[in-house]
């Protein structure tokens, strides 16, 4: 019975785990994010950030920030291709004379929509904790969207966070 709860597991990891992988590289600077946020915010407020209804003690909020900020890393990279291109496109020696390469100009812009991301972060965290402590009731009511009203940090967080993308 125990082989077959373990395999039962790793059947559903595994397939999680290879969507959200990333580089090594962007799984690298999520892991550094996520320490840097865990330290900025402190660990309780970390883990209300990250992990709502998912278990009862927050026990995976690491490793959700990881795979948050690895999609989000991708994203940044995609949008910085994008925009790379568009600049390029429209002159290519002022381009090369800023950047050099293509591959300096994607990194440069998607390292600074990381770093925007990881400052909104942890000003939406500070800002909903603030808010948490003016009024518990209201807080759980306003942001939460399961009967026990548990991932409102989450939400409150993620609802501050898009508001500034």
């Amino acid at each position: 019975m125990r082989k077959l709860i373990v395999l039962t597991i790793l059947a559903l990891a595994i397939p999680a785990a290879a969507i959200a992988a990333g580089t090594p590289a962007q799984n690298a600077a999520a892991q550094a994010n996520c320490r840097a946020q865990r330290t900025a915010l402190g660990t309780a407020v970390f883990n209300q950030t990250y992990v709502g209804t998912t278990n009862a003690n927050r026990a995976n909020a690491f490793g959700k920030c990881i795979s948050t900020a690895v999609r989000s890393a991708q994203a940044n990279t995609a949008a910085a291709v994008t925009s790379c291109r568009t600049v390029q496109a429209a002159d290519r020696a002022a381009f090369k004379t800023k950047y050099g390469s293509f591959g300096k100009c994607v990194s440069a812009t998607a390292s600074a929509a990381n770093q925007a991301t990881q400052a909104a972060t942890i000003a939406a965290a500070k800002s909903c904790k603030t808010e948490l402590a003016a009024g518990s009731a209201a807080f759980m009511a306003k942001y939460g969207t399961t009967t026990s009203k548990s991932n409102a940090f989450g939400k409150c967080v993620s609802t501050k966070v898009h508001a500034t993308s």
